[in-house]
């Protein structure tokens, strides 16, 4: 795919992608934090974190009509449409994103639709083999931890409601970019400690 800040930056460094996908209760947010510093540690570049749920929190503060339709739409538990993360997500790049940054996105894709357009954007800003890490952990991982952290909507209901719904709307986003050549897929063992999950990932990351 043409590509002209590719063509006018080639002999610049261009920033690299990391997609952090995994089941509620994975561990995700902490590992994100681990592989943030990491990256700091590293120190080749800056590091743009795209938080869709923060993104998401921020955006249905405001009362046009678009975005109390959202605010109705996340606190009575249902999914924005696909196009809309895109949007926050396109409005963030535009505002800050030079080309040379790494790029981390958290919490997104959640649907094979955003999988796809998120995978035409960065090909768009001529990212190439932009990896993609899956916490692995089991439903009963998932559960059992959900059910410990006791947050108001771990309910056995709500966590069985999380589970289908990663089941049916997230792992067609996984088996997506396992097939995709532009695409360095990473699945890591979530069931271990902190430690070592954050070790498998720099390894898969950085070394393979």
């Amino acid at each position: 795919m043409f590509n002209i800040f590719k063509k006018e930056a080639e002999n610049d460094k261009l920033g690299q992608a990391y997609i952090f996908i995994g089941k509620s209760g994975c561990g995700k947010g902490t590992q994100v934090e681990l592989f943030k510093a990491k990256l700091a540690e590293k120190g080749e570049s800056k590091t743009l974190h795209l938080e869709t749920g923060a993104f998401f929190r921020e955006f249905i503060k405001g009362n046009s009509f678009t975005q109390v339709l959202s605010r109705k739409t996340v606190e009575t538990g249902g999914l924005m449409p696909g196009a809309f993360a895109m949007c926050l997500w396109v409005n963030y790049l535009e505002k800050y994103f030079t080309g040379k940054e790494d790029l981390l996105f958290d919490g997104a894709p959640r649907k094979l639709q955003e999988a796809e357009l998120l995978d035409g954007v960065l090909k768009f800003y001529g990212i190439e083999k932009y990896k993609v890490i899956y916490m692995n952990v089991s439903d009963k991982w998932s559960h059992d931890r959900l059910l410990v952290r006791g947050r108001k909507d771990d309910s056995e209901e709500g966590i069985a409601k999380r589970m289908a719904w990663f089941q049916n709307d997230v792992m067609p986003c996984i088996e997506f970019f396992k097939n995709n050549p532009n695409c360095h897929f990473v699945d890591v063992n979530g069931e271990q400690t902190v430690e070592a999950v954050r070790t498998e990932i720099a390894k898969k990351v950085f070394i393979e």
